[in-house]
């Protein structure tokens, strides 16, 4: 396959060019466009990405928070991740698992070990995890991860596993899609071909085409939901955010699925990184344009923060189209029963536990979720795009959102959660606009106040 076709470098430069000294009532009928939930094309991305002026950035800003309520409502859905191994035999110079690190404790769970971790994980209140595996295929093979993933579904409450692993072929990934996974999620890490060799000198990922193409083979194999996105300071930012947004693209266009999600991870420092610095620094005004920009060209697309970033940071993103967060969160295999601060991939920022994290999502009066429905009721791919791009997707999303949540209120939480989250849910509930639908989740409510678990729509 021609890569070149995927992503196209010297058309992502000239998108770039043509994006600089519009003017600002033309910048401006773009975002009022984006309004409609239609996504923009390559060329207006181009031109949001080159936004600097304060009162365009202001206007970008509220049209993401609106476009993120029309598609999604008011909710957020809360994950955890959960490190299977840290072995790995690449060389990328960012990452603290790099296999030249020799001061890194190094682990591979077994079965057990991982299905500790979840019950751990489903202690805090979680309901999703994502299991996330270094790139050693004599340690993390197939077969450790599915192992993995069954055992999970057996014997603890995880009611959704998305998985974060390396590249496979097509018969690995039928097997993957077979265990009962969501969302399949890989980064390219940078789609620019010279920094993208420079980072990864050595290991199977130094292949960029064998790693841009993982999401064809994914595909094939049955595996319609997927997560995209790029380690953000390893090069132009402008560059890579448009490169992501040409890789949905032609997802969309040559398989009619988007991405499911879009991860905005910044470089951390990591333990023995090769990298004293971000070779390209993205500031904090910077990633709030990056998120606004996504939301605004794929609208329909779940937007993930992870506990990279500083608490002030987090809560603030909240307001401008996120609306996928970890809480809790431990980046070491094991790292839940015991946390090892020299076996970490990077250093995370928000240490708050799932409930603090909770007590802020209702104060900005967002809607907490731990919503698994749509896939397991076949909501994904081509299906769940068709009524998110519709904007029915938040039909099914608030009550769940509110069913889920009121399990965790009973169920994990504080006595602070528990008093600020009925009061959510109360008024929650006169949002839903079909009477029919309303009515039901009342009546559910009360079956999970009387024990039932895991009802949804």
């Amino acid at each position: 396959m021609d890569t070149k076709k995927i992503i196209n470098e010297e058309e992502i430069y000239r998108l770039l060019e043509g994006g600089n000294g519009v003017s600002k009532e033309e910048t401006l009928e773009i975002i009022e466009k984006a309004r409609d939930c239609y996504g923009l094309t390559l060329e207006e991305a181009a031109i949001l990405l080159q936004i600097e002026d304060e009162d365009l950035l202001e206007a970008l800003f509220h049209a993401a928070r609106d476009v993120k309520i029309k598609i999604y409502g008011k909710r957020i859905v809360v994950f955890a991740p959960l490190y299977t191994s840290n072995e790995c035999t690449n060389n990328c110079l960012y990452c603290g698992f790099r296999v030249a690190n020799k001061n890194l404790h190094r682990k591979t769970l077994n079965v057990e070990e991982i299905v500790h971790e979840a019950q751990i994980i489903e202690k805090q209140g979680h309901k999703r995890v994502l299991l996330v595996c270094g790139e050693d295929n004599s340690k993390t093979h197939i077969d450790h991860i599915i192992n993995g993933v069954k055992a999970i579904y057996e014997r603890a409450d995880i009611r959704r596993i998305n998985v974060n692993a390396a590249p496979m072929e097509v018969n690995d990934f039928k097997k993957l899609k077979a265990s009962g996974i969501g969302t399949y999620q890989i980064f390219q890490e940078t789609y620019h071909r010279d920094t993208y060799k420079k980072m990864h000198p050595s290991g199977s990922k130094s292949d960029y085409d064998y790693r841009l193409t993982a999401l064809q083979r994914a595909l094939e194999a049955g595996i319609d939901d997927f997560g995209i996105g790029v380690l953000l300071g390893l090069y132009d930012y402008k560059f890579d955010v448009l490169a992501t947004l040409m890789h949905s693209q032609y997802m969309e266009e040559n398989y009619s699925v988007g991405p499911h999600t879009i991860s905005i991870p910044r470089l951390r420092p990591a333990n023995d990184s090769a990298l004293e610095a971000a070779p390209y620094p993205v500031s904090d005004k910077d990633l709030k344009k990056i998120v606004a920009v996504y939301r605004l060209t794929v609208p329909y697309t779940g937007i993930i923060l992870s506990t990279r970033e500083a608490a002030f940071l987090r809560d603030e993103l909240l307001n401008l189209g996120v609306s996928q967060i970890s809480a809790g969160s431990k980046t070491s295999p094991g790292g839940y029963q015991q946390d090892d601060g020299e076996a970490t991939q990077f250093q995370t920022s928000d240490e708050r536990s799932l409930d603090e994290m909770l007590q802020v999502i209702c104060r900005q009066g967002h809607l907490p979720s731990f919503c698994t429905a749509c896939y397991r009721a076949n909501r994904t791919g081509e299906a769940f795009m068709e009524l998110a791009k519709d904007a029915h997707i938040h039909e099914f999303c608030q009550p769940n959102a509110i069913l889920t949540f009121k399990e965790n209120l009973i169920d994990c939480a504080s006595d602070e959660t528990k008093k600020q989250g009925e009061a959510l849910i109360r008024k929650a509930l006169e949002e839903i606009q079909n009477p029919k639908i309303k009515s039901i989740t009342l009546q559910r409510l009360k079956e999970i106040q009387k024990g039932k678990r895991d009802l949804y729509f």
